[in-house]
């Protein structure tokens, strides 16, 4: 698939891995939609790269719904949904004040995986509406943010490494099913990435991350997730797979 004027989603697209994703897809042409719970910080970029703001609370079905409408009315429908959107505090199951609150669980589960859940279910619908792009009867591309907390939990991850499981699980599943409309589903699962995030972390902690790293000595950079949310887009041949962007990094247990 093509990025020249081709209409894209991007959820989370205000910071971090999302804002690096907006601008480069924006560069390669792509009519790119900023759905992010910031509206002002999405309206901000959106003027920078010539793109389009939607304040959108991903875990709930009427802001998704509203802000897809809205994309679709000014960019047509959407071919690429990006899914950046995510987090969650670490905090063990059981912590020096008892049993973590089940609701501390939810909420990060809610925003990691229903909340990508529920912007491909509205976001595939459309793309299945619509006319293939090419002989080949491709549709659109549907990608998932996960972690290497997917496959590595560490202690303090429960929530996290659930739901980023979660979403490694769904790649696959979304693939197969999604095979006789021509959408593809992809996830990528990056390590650790210089974002706003690790503004906190004590140089120490920083310092243990780089090390963990294999090659190259480093945090990753968001515009190398960029390029490779470019080139998944790109690249007709795949599908339902998760591709790790790590430096061979394995995390420890903590």
């Amino acid at each position: 698939m093509h990025l020249q004027d081709t209409a894209v989603l991007v959820t989370g697209g205000a910071s971090g891995l999302g804002e690096a994703t907006v601008r480069h897809l924006a560069r390669q042409g792509a009519r790119v939609a900023i759905l992010d719970i910031d509206g002002d910080r999405a309206g901000t970029l959106a003027r920078e790269v010539g793109g389009l703001a939607l304040r959108c609370d991903v875990t709930d079905p009427a802001s998704a719904a509203d802000a897809i409408g809205a994309a679709r009315e000014r960019h047509g429908v959407a071919r690429v949904l990006v899914n950046c959107a995510g987090g969650g505090k670490p905090k063990r199951v059981v912590g020096k004040d008892g049993p973590m609150p089940l609701e501390d669980f939810v909420k990060v589960v809610n925003l990691n995986l229903f909340g990508g859940f529920n912007m491909v279910r509205l976001a595939a619908a459309d793309m299945i509406a619509a006319a293939p792009l090419d002989g080949q009867g491709e549709r659109g591309v549907v990608l998932f943010t996960a972690s290497a907390a997917a496959f590595e939990g560490q202690v303090g991850q429960s929530a996290y490494a659930a739901s980023k499981g979660a979403l490694v699980a769904l790649t696959l599943q979304l693939a197969r099913e999604f095979a006789q409309f021509g959408v593809r589903a992809m996830t990528v699962a990056p390590g650790v990435f210089e974002t706003p995030l690790m503004a906190n972390v004590s140089p120490e902690v920083m310092r243990a991350l780089i090390d963990a790293a294999v090659y190259p000595k480093r945090l990753g950079a968001p515009e190398e997730f960029a390029e490779l949310v470019a080139h998944v887009i790109g690249n007709r041949f795949l599908n339902g797979e998760v591709i790790r962007l790590d430096g061979a990094v394995r995390m420890a247990p903590r």
